[in-house]
């Protein structure tokens, strides 16, 4: 491997390792809004879960992953694992 190969590389992988610290970062603050809206939830007795919601949110992300030029099953699928884990938090909220 070239040196001008190697540096683009370290380059580009350093793009990647402050993508991902973004990333990291706006997944805490998605969540400790999601955290505010299980304690609503919880404190009105409403069900953790809301699948109206859900299902606009995956149309709406799908259509924002195609806008993007990424692949809506992948970004379906990434927002399907993290409504998984919003409702596993929720459901935690109703116990506390």
């Amino acid at each position: 491997m070239t040196d001008d190969i190697r540096a683009d590389l370290n380059e580009m992988r350093s793009s990647i390792d402050n993508i991902d610290a973004a990333l990291v970062h706006l997944l805490a603050e998605r969540f400790k809004c999601t955290k505010r809206v299980g304690r609503l939830k919880a404190e009105h007795d409403l069900p953790p879960a809301d699948p109206e919601r859900e299902r606009q949110q995956i149309e709406r992300l799908r259509r924002l992953a195609l806008d993007a030029d990424l692949d809506p099953a992948f970004a379906e699928k990434f927002l399907n694992f993290i409504i998984d884990e919003v409702i596993r938090h929720h459901e935690a909220a109703r116990e506390e």
